[in-house]
């Protein structure tokens, strides 16, 4: 009676266009150089690095080894070919502020000539400066001014001795001063003699010597003034011989960058510090103790004033920029200041700045992970900031900065650069729902998709990106049998037998895998046979829990029946998830019914051992029983339902109509074939609506059958829903093929209950009443029989 529903070999297998794979293997082929299938994707892409603004910024969603990462690069880089790259990056010293370096931007390549030219200029002038000072022409300079000054001041100490011999007195110099005093026989008289003049003589001298002591101090004070002027018109000689120097040394930078206006601000600020600090310059010279050293180690700290640090080269750089940054911590992201330790302190300077991913991509493209930048939420939230101001800022991290350690604030630096974050669908959906400057900032969306549809287009190309892959990794050439299989593969990954996986990643391993089979062999090509043995050896390593799982059949630690009939029991499939592998395992679903209070009693429920989906399920079991057979008069019976032998926490709906069918059994007293194992979810109009892991279902219980004795009657019922998702292993669709195992499809439980039972289900007349030869006929006899029971105990 079930042949009906039976499911053709037609329907499971399908041959590859030989018409389309018309060569003898890959190698002829021309590898494949565009995307398969991510034409959604790709545009979102190109639209958002041709929109201008902040808030363009791209997020590329997908499932993991769709390509995302790889594709992403492959059109940033094509992308970036077309764009004029950007330029250098340096941070000098403000010489106003040590704590506030400045940064230059200068045209592309140039930002090392220019660190350079700075290093070499700093040490030819240290040795020229050296050098210049003793030249003969300095010297006779800056005797002249020293003779020039030293007449004027020795003409006004002569003029004021002329004024003391006219009156009888002389100057002598002592120790720290100058002194008035008479003469005596033609020599200065001594203070004993001063003393024994009469005080009529002394007084004489007294009044003599106040216009002399007047004139000298007026002149001592005009020495001194000639003096600091002598020392002014020094330093400009001095600062005349140094600027003319430094000119020559430094105009052929100042005229590389004659366009960089920043830069010759600089070198104009650089020359004037010079100038101020020459006496550094000269304070070591010819000193060879420890004075000489100090001086050399604070000469070598003033050079260092003039260095320029790179922050960003470009030299090899063609286009706009494309980064990568994998670790997007804040150091990476944003920049480091480096301290060093001196002393029990810290010491940092403008050298000791380093540039992030930000600033290397600014101007360009910045890719990055978004899973490793959540768990990082001030890292995240300093991405929004910076985005949204389109300014960087080069600074310590908050909770890192030790109290009273010195830092540094470079100048805040314009920033236009693209970010795109790359991730899977939750972290996004959440960031979406909950994150408003996310949405601000992120308005374009590329989403890649996991499958394709199967088209020769498609197939085609999928052949030309194995070709591609042989190639670049250098595998032997597939076979077209040998690509088809793989493409089976692919179909398998989605479930789907007219889709093709985009899942890449895995394809990729798959395709090593079989190359290594087949070179163990000294095979010339990979053909099928080695695609299969690859992906069975990937499975034998994973699956060790399947088979302590499936040995438990053997020695009946775990019942299962796969022949015979009986009442209420039903067999279940569920899929277990190992990561790498999924598989499928068959579990006996009970149900017993009896008056008492109405409802379903879920066994797994009442054990805290049901997700809520399961719940959903069972409540939609009840809605249905309600819906057929409580038209008339209510229900008046309990039902319990459990899975079996399950110890741990069951979840989905998957299960629901394999329910419905035991209640209905047992409602019946109508027997269910166990060679039948089910699965499919159900609604309250009692339709068989699609599940998941359709493929490991069918797989897990032929496996048992296999351990159990086949008897060619056992098969699975699926929803019909589910037939273009059946890409079955070879040894199955192979049994299948010889009626030594089948698959059924229904769309309805009516279906069901007729496969699994050979019994119609019936259809009710216009009072609602089924037939009683049928499924629903005696359900509805039984439920009416506990009705009126309960209506005589209720009395």
């Amino acid at each position: 009676m079930g042949q009906r529903f039976e499911v053709l070999v037609k329907d499971l297998s399908k041959k590859y266009p030989s018409g389309l794979f018309d060569f003898q293997d890959t190698s002829e082929l021309e590898p494949l150089d565009s995307i398969i299938g991510q034409k959604r994707a790709v545009e979102a892409i190109d639209f958002g690095l041709n929109m201008r603004g902040p808030e363009y910024n791209i997020f590329v969603t997908g499932l993991e080894g769709t390509g995302k990462s790889t594709i992403v690069k492959k059109l940033l880089l094509e992308y970036a070919k077309s764009r004029e790259t950007s330029e250098d990056l340096c941070l000098v010293n403000n010489f106003d502020d040590s704590y506030c370096p400045i940064v230059i931007e200068m045209p592309t390549g140039s930002a090392v000539y220019f660190s350079q030219s700075m290093t070499k200029f700093i040490e030819v002038l240290k040795t020229k400066i050296l050098e210049f000072f003793e030249t003969s022409s300095f010297q006779e300079d800056q005797a002249k001014i020293y003779k020039e000054y030293s007449t004027r001041q020795k003409k006004l100490l002569e003029d004021v001795e002329h004024l003391a011999q006219s009156k009888g007195l002389t100057i002598i110099r002592t120790e720290n001063d100058y002194q008035v005093v008479p003469v005596s026989d033609g020599q200065p008289m001594s203070q004993e003699a001063y003393l024994a003049l009469d005080e009529a003589a002394r007084q004489e001298i007294d009044t003599k010597s106040v216009p002399v002591e007047e004139r000298l101090n007026e002149s001592l004070l005009e020495i001194t003034k000639l003096g600091d002027e002598m020392k002014v018109v020094l330093k400009e000689l001095v600062a005349s011989k140094t600027e003319q120097l430094i000119s020559e040394l430094i105009d052929p930078v100042r005229y590389y960058f004659r366009q960089c206006k920043d830069i010759q601000t600089y070198l104009k600020n650089v020359k004037a510090d010079i100038i101020d600090n020459i006496a550094m310059f000269l304070g070591g010279k010819g000193q060879e103790d420890a004075e000489g050293k100090k001086f050399q180690e604070m000469t070598g700290s003033l050079v260092k004033r003039y260095q320029v640090n790179v922050l960003v080269d470009r030299r090899r750089e063609k286009g706009a920029p494309v980064v990568f940054e994998p670790n997007p911590s804040f150091h990476n992201l944003f920049g480091k200041i480096e301290k060093k330790p001196i002393m029990g302190t810290f010491e940092t300077d403008f050298t000791m700045v380093q540039a992030g991913s930000l600033l290397k991509a600014n101007k360009g493209y910045l890719i990055l992970n978004i899973e490793p930048l959540l768990m990082n939420l001030p890292v995240w939230e300093s991405l929004k900031r910076t985005l949204q101001d389109s300014m960087l800022r080069i600074e310590d991290m908050p909770d890192q900065a030790d109290y009273g350690m010195p830092s540094l604030k470079p100048a805040p630096i314009p920033l236009n650069v693209k970010v795109i974050l790359v991730g899977g669908y939750e972290p996004f959906r959440i960031l979406q729902s909950t994150d408003l400057r996310f949405n601000k900032i992120f308005k374009v969306r590329a989403d890649f998709d996991y499958e394709a549809d199967l088209t020769d287009e498609n197939l085609y190309n999928y052949a030309r990106f194995i070709a591609r892959v042989c190639k670049k990794e250098n595998l032997l050439s597939f076979t077209p049998d040998g690509v088809w299989a793989v493409i089976e593969y692919g179909n398998r990954m989605v479930s789907d037998r007219k889709k093709l996986s985009l899942r890449f990643g895995k394809i990729l391993g798959i395709l090593k895998e079989a190359d290594y089979w087949a070179k163990k062999d000294n095979a010339l090509v990979v053909s099928e046979g080695y695609v299969i043995r690859a992906n069975s050896q990937h499975r034998f390593r994973h699956n060790l829990y399947e088979e302590k799982v499936m040995e438990q059949f053997d020695d009946q630690s775990v019942l299962l029946d796969v022949k015979g009939k009986i009442i209420g029991q039903v067999n279940a499939l569920a899929v277990y998830d190992m990561g790498e592998i999924a598989f499928g395992r068959p579990t006996r679903i009970t149900a017993e019914s009896y008056m008492g209070t109405p409802g379903i009693i879920n066994v797994e429920h009442e054990s805290d051992l049901s997700g809520q989906t399961h719940d959903k399920g069972v409540m939609i079991v009840a809605g249905f029983l309600g819906r057929m057979f409580a038209q008339n008069y209510p229900l008046s019976v309990s039902i319990s339902i459990t899975f079996e032998q399950s110890y741990d926490g069951i979840d989905g709906d998957s299960a629901s109509s394999t329910e419905l069918y035991a209640v209905l059994s047992s409602l019946s007293g109508i027997p269910v074939r166990q060679e039948i194992a089910v699965t499919g979810s159900v609604n309250q109009k009692g339709e068989i609506q699609a599940i998941g892991g359709v493929n490991e279902k069918i797989e897990g219980f032929y496996d048992t059958c296999i351990k159990k004795g086949l008897t060619k009657t056992q098969g699975v019922m699926i929803p019909s829903s589910n037939v273009k998702n059946l890409v079955l292993r070879k040894d199955v669709v192979q049994a299948i093929e010889k009626k030594q195992f089948h698959i059924y499809k229904v769309s309805t439980i009516e279906e069901g209950i007729q496969v699994l039972t050979g019994v119609r289900a019936g259809q009710p007349d216009s009072d609602f009443s089924y037939p009683e030869n049928t499924v629903f006929g005696k359900v509805q006899k039984k439920l009416k029989k506990y009705h009126e029971l309960s209506m005589r105990y209720g009395k």
